[in-house]
């Protein structure tokens, strides 16, 4: 006589209750636009961000900025800048669903997606950094991007460092403004401010707070100026003075 089969239990309805919680609540996230109300600027004096909200740009969808990072890496799929960005993107919006037992899985989820892109590609973004929109992060490798901010249309390179200058001073890191290019082996490191339109030469260590429209060279980084028909990199050389103030003319 063939034995009757055992039932097989339905998880707890407590359990599918909190799925279906989580599942309404990323729904509705993912279309949904912050109001493009003014962000306070970042600044140093304030406490350093503790990560226990969504900080991802205003004023646009998740999907809209995912589609966004996408433009930015030249669609390319497999960029790892991209996915290094889409997790940050999602370990912020996962700080909109309330209370935090409801987050729990998605804490978890992005805890393995951000070991996974830092082991695999060596890119270290905290979700706490506040990230601008069009960041491009070229290459891989060596990066890890611990600043207060990072404005938009910033371009970021391999073995780049942003973080703290020393022990003593654990909550002194960076505040990068728009439209900055980081060129390869840049160290930018303490309470230091970038400005707008700045340019870091590569295997800078900037120490000091940078102008805004400057470009800095050097270890540590002092700023340069051009001569008509200069560029950087082509076939100048930084000169300096007794004051550390740069210069670049032609080699010899």
């Amino acid at each position: 006589m063939e034995r009757a089969r055992p039932a097989v239990s339905s998880p707890p309805l407590l359990v599918r209750n909190a799925l279906s919680l989580i599942v309404r609540a990323l729904t509705r996230r993912l279309a949904w636009r912050a109001p493009s109300t003014p962000v306070q600027a970042p600044s140093h004096d304030a406490p350093r961000p503790r990560g226990d909200r969504n900080m991802n740009p205003r004023g646009i969808g998740f999907l809209e900025l995912l589609a966004e990072d996408y433009r930015t890496h030249e669609h390319k799929l497999l960029e790892p800048g991209f996915w290094a960005i889409a997790v940050h993107r999602f370990g912020n919006l996962r700080m909109d669903v309330r209370p935090k037992l409801l987050r729990a899985p998605l804490s978890r989820a992005y805890l393995l997606l951000s070991t996974a892109v830092n082991w695999t590609w060596g890119i270290d973004l905290p979700y706490t950094v506040r990230l601008g929109r069009r960041v491009r992060i070229w290459h891989h490798g060596g990066i890890v991007l611990g600043a207060r901010s990072i404005g938009d249309d910033v371009h970021i390179r391999q073995n780049t460092t942003f973080g703290v200058r020393s022990r003593q001073a654990l909550e002194s890191i960076p505040i990068i403004g728009d439209r900055v290019d980081i060129a390869a082996g840049a160290c930018v490191v303490g309470a230091v401010t970038v400005g707008d339109d700045c340019v870091i030469g590569p295997n800078s260590v900037v120490l000091r707070d940078v102008p805004p429209g400057s470009t800095v060279m050097g270890a540590p980084a002092r700023l340069a100026t051009f001569g008509a028909g200069d560029a950087p990199g082509a076939g100048a050389t930084t000169r300096t003075d007794d004051r550390g103030r740069g210069s670049v003319g032609p080699p010899g």
